[in-house]
């Protein structure tokens, strides 16, 4: 991997639209809840260069501390940044990480978390989606995904159908329920953005049935179902045509942890569409979206440099004896 590009705050990398600076303005203000003293960091590749020079711009009314650093050589999620850049991001107060793929379950992440920056990751973000979900009042959504995220945390067990055809149970006994809210006010607070999920680490090994992603699917063009058998938390058999060919490619380059059933999510976002961006699809209000692969940074136990998720729809979720989704549909 390589930096290619270091833009320091008195730099100008492009004017902005008025809706643009609204946007960066929110995400800075109500989201970030940046202050005069802060460090802000925007870490970006050249895909994504020009999206981050919104939040790059407009963090610049807020504090006299502002960088942007541009790096290629990214392949897939969770592949490890520069060490250089996971120093940048620990030593900052505030890190805004907008590339194509994503560096959320990455240890570097983890380490500048760990160092109580408060950071959100926009994986594959366009200018579509940030016109589009970053300018909503993110307390709404907040308040649903930590209520959820609670449910979750004081479960055991959960049963996830679908009338496309999932059918699985799981364990979540002991793991904590998470909350992406689109709000990173304490130290330490990291998520999306767009932001609108609860969502679990299940325990390793107790996840069994079948799952049929039939939304969205990570970096997959979906004209056809993807379905997954699951035994003992694992993977064992994929079909559903070339989808489930590309994914089956993917999972074997990144070795046998991949098959790991990683997480299960709710999205609560009212905002988000549907569509072949994960960032945005798993946000989709009433959807469920499972995971395979990396859990490390959430409470799981198992690390790969592989993280992918798809979403399935009209969902019907229960855990213990709450009902939280009946067909898509939050019951309460």
């Amino acid at each position: 991997m390589e930096i290619e590009k270091v833009v320091e705050q008195n730099s100008k990398i492009r004017s902005l639209t008025t809706q643009e600076y609204q946007i960066g303005r929110n995400v800075m203000e109500a989201c970030m809840y940046v202050q005069p003293s802060e460090k802000v960091l925007i870490v970006t590749d050249p895909e994504e260069y020009k999206n981050a020079a919104i939040f790059f711009e407009a963090a610049k009314e807020f504090t006299d501390s502002v960088k942007l650093i541009s790096f290629s050589g990214m392949h897939k999620n969770a592949q490890e940044p520069p060490p250089e850049i996971v120093q940048e991001i620990i030593a900052a107060d505030v890190a805004i990480l907008i590339t194509k793929h994503s560096l959320t379950h990455t240890k570097g992440r983890l380490d500048g978390t760990k160092s109580k920056t408060r950071i959100a990751t926009m994986p594959g973000i366009t200018q579509e989606i940030i016109m589009r979900t970053l300018g909503v009042d993110y307390s709404e959504v907040a308040a649903l995904s930590i209520k959820i995220a609670n449910i979750l945390t004081k479960s055991k067990k959960g049963k996830l159908t679908a009338e496309g055809g999932t059918d699985i149970t799981f364990s979540i006994a002991g793991r904590a329920g998470i909350a992406d809210t689109g709000l990173f006010v304490k130290k330490g607070a990291e998520g999306n953005l767009p932001a609108g999920e609860a969502f679990i680490a299940p325990l390793e090994g107790t996840t069994n049935g079948i799952i049929v992603f039939d939304g969205s699917f990570d970096a997959i063009e979906l004209n056809q179902p993807i379905i997954t058998e699951i035994q003992d938390g694992k993977v064992i058999s994929i079909k559903g045509g070339k989808p489930a060919d590309i994914l089956k490619r993917r999972m074997d380059s990144a070795g046998e942890a991949a098959y790991n059933i990683a997480e299960l999510g709710i999205g609560t976002n009212s905002a988000a569409e549907l569509s072949s961006n994960l960032l945005e699809a798993e946000k989709v209000f009433g959807t469920v979206h499972v995971a395979m692969g990396s859990n490390i940074t959430f409470g799981g136990t198992v690390s790969v440099p592989f993280h992918s998720d798809g979403v399935i729809l009209s969902p019907t979720l229960k855990v213990d004896d709450i009902l939280i989704l009946d067909r898509g549909s939050f019951r309460w």
